[in-house]
């Protein structure tokens, strides 16, 4: 495999004392947000939908100042990260596609070995690379989601309701991409406000940076892409592991908000036993935002989990 190239781009916007960079993966390239190494172990942050690397701007500082390096990408098809042509089985989407690149950019940073921290789409791809690379993932945090398998194969009518976009997005292209395209703004605030249980949050200037990505060409067709490869591809992979009895050996801290769909409908840290060996769970007072809701709780979790 040829190096990889990290191109810098200057200071992150978004997140206090971090730089911007381009990594020049194979067969793409990831917008990334780094921190100065520290003495401590090396963290992945990983946002979800409709979020970018700025979702942890009051996380990401904290966890640099406490003597960890931080890495904070924009996944594939995010952001200002690229966003490559799919196919019809959706593969270059698939949390394996996605949990690669997070392995070959950690790498090209020089960490072999890494914490990793998910929320919503970035927790599964935590959930990937933990069973796809066990030797470099020391630890997994994943912020307000249960196993993709567990949520598609207990979809009920409240779940189906409250998460309308899980079976909305997947439809045939381009059905979905050209109704949000009529109005992306409207979607998305209408999207992040069910999101949170915060006044507030997010901030005003959080949702014009996401929407500055949501606008982007191609941004919608690799949403769409990214949730059509998890009700499909993702599913393959994870029954697959099932089937085998392959399940996370390393130890995983589970956090969600009581207020939001997932905490009101599962018994979350349950869940994630039926994948997992070692697994600590704590419900949050907020929606499904932690990072940007109660980052101070989350943090307090983080912290000791870390070491």
């Amino acid at each position: 495999m040829p190096p990889i190239a990290l191109l810098s781009r200057g200071p992150c916007p978004f997140l206090s004392g971090f730089d911007l960079a381009d990594a020049t993966l194979p067969d793409l390239r990831l917008r990334v947000a780094l921190s100065p190494g520290g003495p401590r172990l090396p963290v992945l942050l990983q946002h979800g939908h409709p979020q970018t690397h700025a979702t942890w701007h009051a996380v990401a500082p904290r966890l640099r100042e406490a003597g960890h390096p931080v890495v904070a990408p924009d996944l594939r098809g995010y952001g200002d990260s690229d966003r490559p042509d799919s196919t019809a089985d959706h593969a270059p989407y698939a949390k394996r596609a996605m949990a690669a690149d997070a392995v070959a950019l950690m790498h090209a940073c020089g960490y072999e070995r890494f914490a990793v921290v998910g929320h919503d789409r970035g927790g599964r791809v935590a959930h990937r690379l933990a069973l796809d690379h066990p030797a470099a993932v020391d630890r997994l945090a994943v912020l307000d989601i249960a196993p993709t398998l567990t949520m598609y194969a207990r979809t009920d009518r409240a779940f189906a309701t409250r998460y309308f976009w899980w079976f909305f997005l997947i439809q045939p292209a381009p059905l979905p991409e050209r109704m949000i395209g009529a109005d992306p703004e409207a979607y998305l605030r209408h999207h992040l406000a069910g999101q949170s249980r915060t006044p507030g949050i997010p901030s005003e200037a959080m949702i014009r940076e996401y929407l500055r990505c949501y606008r982007a060409p191609g941004s919608l067709h690799a949403i769409c892409e990214d949730y059509r490869a998890a009700a499909g591809i993702d599913l393959d992979h994870d029954a697959a592991d099932a089937a085998a009895g392959r399940r996370v050996t390393a130890p995983l801290l589970a956090l969600w908000g009581a207020q939001g769909t997932v905490g009101e409908l599962y018994d979350v840290a349950a869940t994630w036993r039926e994948t997992a060996d070692r697994v600590e769970g704590h419900a949050l007072p907020c929606g499904h935002l932690l990072q940007e809701e109660a980052p101070d709780l989350v943090l307090d979790h983080l912290r000791p989990f870390l070491g």
